[in-house]
């Protein structure tokens, strides 16, 4: 299977990938301007933004920040209640992810190798980086490497080199800072980015990585200065030293991994295409397959504020587990299909991003039919 039709079998990133291409098509007629010039595009203020597709959430202090197709940011000061667009967003680009380290400061990325940089609680927003950039840094660092003698460093700047030609077409999928300043960025093909300076510059972690074949990096958790990368085609990769260095680790599924979770002790659950999700309670060692019901895609996974397990599929099931994902029970909650991400609100309520806008699942429903 090549890379990029991997990258299409998640329906949802596909519904993002046909909303730029359809969004693209109405810039060129309106506008008669070629589609990178989507990044210089701001996006425009829509009266179906609250139904429209939705990739991620997050929270900006008691704020949520919501972002999606066509660069649309939505906010919400009330729980998820009501919501209502940003103020200013400079790109018309799908926006795949967002992540705020206080009320203040966060990030957004996604397609065109886009970062933007809010520093009003996500009111407006900067862009710090486009593809264009982003692959001059890695074709920088490959060239280094060359340098230095490091091995492979040729297949790297060839690799680096064709991310140059293409230009900025691919996207960023996930975005996490550990502080104000330090914070890292992984995509499509094999795209990994660091920044320690709050993403005024940004290094490249591709040759740290021993993913020669580029495959998709779908997100990326911090613990202390642990990362664990999780991808396509059952790739984990693990980093002990803050990204200077990544060794692959070895798990009983070959398939898509969406997004992994640090659980209590050593514990590490990764989940993606297929209702797969593997469990490991000693450091990723070994593993085990999480039973959950349906063989149907995980698309996004939390740990709540009790230390329980969220995990929710396409289908529009939420699966809680209160055993460090040991065993799992369906919510009895109905949010909709196609949920991308989830984030829970100051009052305890889950707050879920999806193809269809915002929902809101009451904190009483999310123990119902859980066992103590």
């Amino acid at each position: 299977m090549s890379a990029h039709n991997s990258l299409l079998r998640h329906p949802l990133l596909a519904a993002a990938i046909i909303a730029v291409v359809c969004w693209s098509g109405v810039a060129l007629a309106e506008n008669k301007q070629s589609v990178p010039d989507l990044l210089d595009l701001p996006a425009l203020e829509s009266r179906r933004a609250q139904q429209s597709l939705q990739l991620a959430v997050g929270r900006a202090g008691e704020r949520l920040v919501a972002v999606g197709e066509r660069g649309i940011v939505q906010l919400s000061d009330d729980g998820g209640h009501t919501w209502r667009q940003a103020k200013h967003v400079p790109v018309s680009v799908a926006l795949t992810d967002v992540h705020f380290v206080s009320a203040s400061h966060g990030w957004a990325v996604g397609h065109s190798g886009v970062v933007l940089h809010s520093a009003d609680g996500g009111e407006t927003w900067l862009r710090q980086l486009d593809g264009n950039q982003a692959a001059q840094i890695i074709l920088k660092d490959a060239r280094q490497r060359v340098a230095s003698g490091g091995a492979g460093a040729d297949n790297a700047v060839r690799s680096a080199e064709y991310l140059v030609k293409d230009g900025p077409d691919k996207p960023f999928l996930d975005v996490t800072f550990q502080s104000e300043n330090h914070g890292y960025v992984v995509g499509a093909y094999g795209l990994a980015l660091e920044t320690r300076d709050g993403g005024k510059s940004w290094q490249s972690l591709v040759s740290n990585i021993p993913n020669p074949r580029g495959k998709h990096l779908y997100q990326v958790q911090i613990k202390d200065q642990q990362l664990l990368i999780c991808g396509e085609q059952g790739a984990l990769f693990r980093s002990m030293d803050g990204g200077s260095s990544f060794v692959e680790m070895t798990t009983p599924y070959s398939g898509t991994f969406f997004g992994a979770l640090n659980l209590d002790g050593q514990g590490l659950l990764a989940f993606g295409l297929r209702g797969n999700a593997w469990r490991s309670l000693d450091d990723g060692a070994s593993w085990q397959k999480a039973e959950v019901g349906q063989p149907v895609t995980l698309s996004a996974g939390l740990r709540l504020h009790d230390g329980s397990v969220l995990l929710a599929d396409e289908s529009g099931r939420l699966l809680r587990s209160t055993d460090n994902a040991q065993s799992f029970t369906t919510l009895p909650v109905q949010p909709g299909t196609g949920i991308t991400g989830i984030v829970e609100s100051a009052d305890g309520a889950l707050i879920l991003s999806s193809a269809h806008g915002m929902a809101r699942i009451e904190p009483d429903a999310i123990d119902l039919g859980v066992k103590p």
